[in-house]
């Protein structure tokens, strides 16, 4: 399976199609097995208590599954979520980027399923999970 994106390319759409959340996020690697994308955590992604808010995670895996999608189909901007289910596991490591691998299950002509495990760098377990659904509008 040959991607359509590059790396370079997909750090490129999110800062030209996403820029006011572009610099949230970094893409490390993209390939056929899926896609990793750094979360660069700051204070406005923390909650009271100095963790990672439940919203800064969900972002992470639905712009790493956009991204993990976007590698496989090139420059869909219009591809959207349909349906995410997410289970937070455990607290994140404080003062620690989140990495998002994200995977697609089933790429369709309409739909693409995938998963992405969040967890806190240098650490193995995950802290979060998301299945997700995405809508891919049809070529015109």
């Amino acid at each position: 399976m040959q991607l359509q994106m590059t790396v370079a390319e997909l750090q490129s759409f999110l800062a030209r199609d996403f820029a006011q959340v572009a610099g949230d996020f970094a893409v490390e690697r993209a390939d056929a097995a899926g896609l990793c994308l750094r979360l660069r955590v700051q204070d406005k992604h923390l909650r009271p208590g100095g963790t990672v808010s439940g919203p800064a995670m969900f972002a992470l895996a639905d712009v790493a599954m956009y991204l993990a999608l976007l590698a496989r189909i090139g420059p869909v901007a219009l591809a959207v979520t349909t349906n995410c289910s997410m289970d937070f596991m455990r607290k994140p490591a404080s003062g620690r980027d989140i990495l998002a691998e994200a995977r697609i299950l089933k790429l369709g002509r309409s739909l693409a399923v995938g998963d992405v495990m969040l967890t806190s760098e240098g650490q193995a377990e995950p802290v979060a999970r998301a299945g997700m659904t995405y809508a891919i509008p049809p070529l015109r």
